[in-house]
C-alpha cells in the first residue's frame, strides 16, 4: 500500500458572503463545524480510495470520530492564537456541540437507535473530545513553522498521534500503513484547509468570497 495519489480538489467556501456586523464566536463556530465535518468525511473517503478497508457501520464512525477529534484539537489551537480567552472558550464549546449533534444525527440514522441505557452519542463524542484533546495538548508546533496568520502548525508528534489513534479502528492488515498515510497525505491536506478556513472566517475585511481547497472530490 502506498500514499494516495493526487486527486481533484475539494472546494469549501470559507469566507462570509455578507460583510457588515462582526460575527459572534458562536456564529463562527457554526460555520467552522460545517467545514470540519466535510473535511473529516472527505479524509475518510480518501483513505478508502487509498485501499484502507473502512467498513460501513460502527468501524466507519469509529474512524470518523478520531478524525473529528484531531480537527477539533487543531481548530482550538488556531483559535487560541486568534481570540481572546473568553471568545475562544465560547467558540470551541459551540464548535464541538455543533459537531456532536451532526455526528449523532448521522449515527442515529445509519446505526439505528442507541441501546437502552446507553449515553447519547453526542455526549459520548464530547467525552472523547475532552479526553483526547488533552493528549494533543501535550504536542506543539513544528520547529520550522512560520509565525504567520495560520496561528498553529502541528509538529511531528501531533500528526503521528493521529495515526496511532486511527490504528485500532482499522483491520490488522492496514494498521502498519496508517501512520505513513496520515503524515504524508491526509493530515497535511486537512490541516491546510482548516488553517485557511479559520483565516477566512475571522477576516472581517470586505472582499469577494474566497474558497479553500483540499485534495479529494
Amino acid at each position: 500500500m502506498s500514499t494516495t495519489p493526487h486527486t481533484p480538489a475539494m472546494r469549501v467556501k470559507s469566507h462570509w458572503f455578507r460583510q457588515g456586523s462582526a460575527k459572534s464566536p458562536a456564529e463562527q463556530a457554526s460555520a467552522m463545524a460545517f467545514i470540519v465535518w466535510r473535511v473529516a468525511r472527505q479524509t475518510l473517503e480518501r483513505m478508502r480510495r487509498a485501499d484502507f478497508e473502512v467498513e460501513a457501520g460502527a468501524p466507519y464512525f469509529a474512524l470518523l470520530r478520531e478524525l473529528l477529534v484531531f480537527l477539533v484539537a487543531l481548530t482550538d489551537r488556531i483559535a487560541a492564537a486568534r481570540l481572546a480567552p473568553a471568545d475562544r472558550a465560547e467558540f470551541t464549546v459551540a464548535f464541538v456541540r455543533h459537531l456532536a449533534r451532526t455526528l449523532e444525527d448521522n449515527e442515529d440514522d445509519l446505526l439505528g437507535p442507541r441501546p437502552a441505557g446507553a449515553p447519547r452519542r453526542a455526549d459520548s463524542f464530547i467525552d472523547l473530545v475532552n479526553e483526547v484533546t488533552q493528549h494533543y495538548a501535550e504536542f506543539g508546533a513544528a520547529p520550522d513553522a512560520k509565525d504567520d496568520e495560520a496561528g498553529f502548525e502541528p509538529d511531528f508528534a501531533f500528526l503521528r498521534y493521529l495515526g496511532h489513534r486511527l490504528e485500532p479502528t482499522l483491520p490488522e492488515k492496514d494498521r502498519r500503513w496508517v501512520i505513513d498515510q496520515v503524515m504524508a497525505a491526509e493530515a497535511p491536506d486537512a490541516i491546510g484547509i482548516v488553517q485557511r478556513a479559520m483565516r477566512d472566517l475571522f477576516d472581517a475585511s470586505p472582499r469577494r468570497a474566497r474558497r479553500t481547497t483540499m485534495s479529494g472530490d
